[in-house]
């Protein structure tokens, strides 16, 4: 697939390097020549020097011939206009980077249709769903429902005392309504088969249906904690998202050093408390109450300070913390540090933006941000090479495990003699490295 990205970003910048790390023709628009030098010397991509509503540049770019345009700069406006000029100018499918809620809003859709935007991603909103999902199911890493619930996922660092650990997992009791599909121990990410095992502190990802949740968390040793007081630091357009996503019981205090920051965000939350401070100030954060807090969420413009409030936080007997680490060479440090939930907007915009460049027809692809893994959620085709034979007849490769499917609405745990069938919504699991054999199975 040929595939045109402007704006070589964050999110821009991650996504042209993963996908030229699978064999797509990637090119990648930016006015910064140096930056596009570099990221052209150390990675399969062409680069052009220029801006995506420049019908020139575009022009150069090859964009008559490509399948897909992604517009990811930081101004929402150049993303619409670059994607309106692309489309007509003979690219298949547009996608443009917005910060507007409204425009997310269904009734929009064919507006957006009828310019030439045919996706639209909002990563601030994409992280604050996510944190808005910790906070309401507070003893996951992780947690993602496919088709309201009829499957979920989530990821859970087991505890010691747990009653799974340290048994083969063929063995298990009750494990006909749950899998477990992928295991982070220590820096390794491990495909599970029937003989290996969870040991205590890996964090596990477990497939099931809305009614085994509780056992599910039973099983890791988890408990439910009621949470009544949060405490934000950070007045980014994610936390205003994250608040106006938190249940209306939750009472929130947040603190942003910006005096001008702070005017416009007592004037959006009106039932939040907003204080005008530095949150490096310890003796600020005793003053505000941090040790009666139940969630403490990092969401500063420095992956440095968020990783060192909740490491603070812990310290002062928060049990849930999340973070917003927006440098990805951090991620695996703040793992170690064990500070809870990791947000990553570039990563979540990436992974919704990816399904997009899959041949087959894709409902869902996430990135598990635990495990060098992938999430996908496929509709099996009449034909395809997975309706053919019983799930253990079908010589998967080694690094696929496919944890459920949804039928009619319903969805069940797959053993190796389920038959997946025609038009069933199939929930594999593979790592990174490998999603782009998914084609291959479902086309």
């Amino acid at each position: 697939m040929k595939i045109i990205i402007a704006g070589a970003g964050e999110v821009g910048t991650h996504l042209a390097k993963m996908l030229s790390r699978q064999n797509h023709d990637i090119v990648l628009i930016d006015d910064n020549e140096e930056k596009l030098q570099q990221l052209e010397s150390n990675y399969d991509l062409i680069s052009v020097t220029g801006s995506g509503t420049s019908i020139n540049d575009l022009k150069e770019s090859g964009i008559s011939s490509a399948d897909l345009f992604i517009a990811v700069t930081p101004f929402e406006c150049q993303n619409i206009t670059a994607c309106v000029l692309a489309k007509n100018l003979g690219v298949k499918k547009t996608l443009a980077r917005i910060n507007n809620y409204e425009y997310l809003l269904p009734e929009n859709k064919n507006f957006f249709e009828k310019l030439g935007v045919n996706a639209l991603v909002y990563p601030e909103m994409l992280a604050a769903e996510e944190i808005a999902d910790y906070v309401r199911i507070n003893w996951v890493r992780q947690w993602m429902d496919f088709q309201n619930e009829a499957l979920i996922l989530t990821a859970i660092k087991v505890r010691g005392n747990a009653p799974i650990v340290n048994q083969k997992l063929m063995y298990l009791p009750d494990s006909s309504n749950y899998r477990i599909v992928a295991i982070r121990r220590g820096a390794d990410t491990i495909i599970p088969t029937g003989n290996d095992e969870v040991l205590p502190n890996d964090i596990a990802y477990f497939i099931t249906t809305k009614e085994y949740v509780s056992h599910v968390r039973e099983q890791a040793g988890k408990e439910v904690i009621n949470t009544k007081d949060l405490m934000i630091i950070g007045g980014s357009r994610i936390a205003v998202k994250t608040v106006k996503n938190l249940p209306d019981n939750i009472s929130v205090k947040l603190i942003e050093k910006d005096r001008s920051r702070t005017t416009k965000l007592v004037e959006q939350l009106d039932d939040t408390m907003v204080i005008l401070g530095d949150a490096s100030n310890i003796e600020l954060l005793k003053k505000e109450g941090i040790e009666s807090m139940d969630v403490f969420v990092a969401l500063t413009g420095s992956s440095e300070t968020n990783i060192l409030a909740c490491t603070a936080a812990k310290r002062f007997g928060i049990k849930n913390t999340i973070a917003e680490v927006e440098n990805i060479d951090y991620i695996q440090l703040a793992e170690s540090l064990d500070i809870g939930a990791i947000i990553n907007k570039k990563l979540l915009a990436a992974d919704y933006i990816y399904q997009y460049t899959l041949d087959v027809d894709v409902c869902k692809v996430k990135n598990l941000t635990y495990v060098n893994a992938d999430v996908v959620e496929l509709t099996a085709r009449e034909g395809s090479k997975i309706t053919k034979d019983k799930i253990k007849n079908l010589r998967l490769p080694k690094d696929f495990f496919i944890g459920g499917i949804i039928r009619n609405g319903k969805g069940c745990i797959v053993n190796g003699d389920t038959i997946i069938l025609p038009d069933d919504d199939v929930v594999i699991f593979c790592l990174s490295s490998s999603i782009h054999k998914i084609a291959k199975l479902f086309s």
